[in-house]
């Protein structure tokens, strides 16, 4: 085995690009996802023994063993000093594929991510569950990680984060961090979260509530005085709420509402878009937090009448995904169709961007 593997050379195409995620797959041209659109990286093909050993090369015998009998196979591979890569090897019609997500060597800091100051107020907490979500490649890891990076900046505090794979690494700063990989340290998330209320954390972050069981450990610890950050793939604060809840059996439904509606510190809700000037791509976010009205209304069914009440928050730092998307509309972050694509009620938006933008037409596409 050479010291440099040659799937290296992808990787420094990659990150070169500024792109964040490699796709390799046979009888296709290595992909990358740059600015959030697959460009081929060069014109040949993959053929299935170049990929084979591509891809074999930085595997373990046990991780070979895994991908080629169950067909699946996650990990997180480190690239030297300069990246660290989420991989996912699978096999489909054409053979064995992978994707590789860039995870960056450098955590960002709330204040590089522009992150709302409610955001910070939500990790300053010392109990409660944060929520962030949306649906996948929206940044919800860097989000995490920037919450969990101004924790180990501000404050003494046992920090376990229970991941499947760990992503973003933490050196111990103020707070001592501790990392849980699916896996190789725990059977599964609810085995791990378990044994994490024994380990005295102050912090958890859970990297997926994947199933009842895993959602009502988390909820059961933010009751407990721990402050437990978690990710759902969801695409709103409410929708969030709805999906936990219902994940339950009907005779469980007003029990963990309850524990809901009494632990629940916040959601974050974001999409990631493409920038006017072409060049990046920025979150949009929806913001809820948690108050006695939100817990009445958790409590009595009235998800519904949430979105009323983000709406109405705005001093409490709350905001719906549209109020987001017709400020960065506004201060000509995004464009106009962008916003439109990821925004709620469609109808109004229109109406929205026609005040901002009196020469805006409507795009055919949506005159329907």
């Amino acid at each position: 085995m050479t010291d440099t593997p040659r799937i290296a050379a992808w990787f420094d195409i990659l990150l070169d690009k500024k792109g964040s995620d490699l796709h390799l797959g046979v009888g296709y041209p290595p992909l990358g996802r740059i600015r959030g659109e697959l460009v081929p990286l060069r014109e040949e093909a993959l053929t299935t023994d170049e990929l084979e050993s591509l891809l074999f090369e930085i595997c373990s015998p046990e991780q070979k063993r895994q991908i080629t009998e169950e067909l699946d196979l996650d990990f997180a591979y480190g690239y030297g000093t300069k990246a660290r890569f989420r991989a996912n090897y699978f096999y489909r019609m054409t053979g064995i594929g992978a994707v590789f997500r860039t995870i960056p060597s450098k955590v960002l800091s709330l204040e590089d991510l522009k992150t709302p100051e409610v955001v910070r107020k939500m990790a300053d907490r010392r109990s409660g569950l944060v929520l962030v979500t949306g649906p996948t490649g929206s940044g919800k890891s860097t989000t995490l990680a920037g919450m969990i990076n101004h924790i180990n900046k501000t404050r003494p505090a046992h920090v376990l984060t229970v991941e499947d794979p760990v992503e973003f690494v933490h050196e111990s700063l103020k707070s001592q961090v501790t990392h849980r990989e699916v896996g190789p340290h725990a059977s599964s998330f609810a085995t791990a979260i378990r044994s994490a209320g024994r380990e005295d954390p102050n912090v958890i972050l859970i990297g997926e509530l994947r199933t009842n069981e895993t959602m009502k450990l988390a909820l059961q610890l933010a009751s407990f005085g721990v402050l437990v950050f978690a990710t759902v793939h969801t695409n709103s604060a409410p929708a969030t709420i709805d999906r936990i809840i219902n994940s339950f059996p009907a005779d469980e439904q007003g029990q963990v509402r309850g524990m809901l509606a009494e632990s629940l510190a916040g959601i974050v809700a974001q999409q990631l878009i493409k920038t006017a000037d072409g060049k990046g791509r920025v979150a949009a976010l929806e913001i809820l937090v948690g108050s006695p009205a939100i817990a009445a209304m958790i409590r009595e069914g009235k998800v519904f009448q949430i979105a009323s009440k983000m709406q109405a928050g705005q001093n409490q730092g709350m905001q719906t995904l549209d109020m987001h998307l017709e400020r960065l509309v506004k201060d000509d972050v995004i464009l106009p169709e962008a916003a439109l694509e990821k925004a709620q009620d469609k109808e109004n938006f229109v109406k929205v961007i026609q005040r901002l933008k009196p020469d805006w037409q409507v795009p055919e596409t949506l005159k329907a």
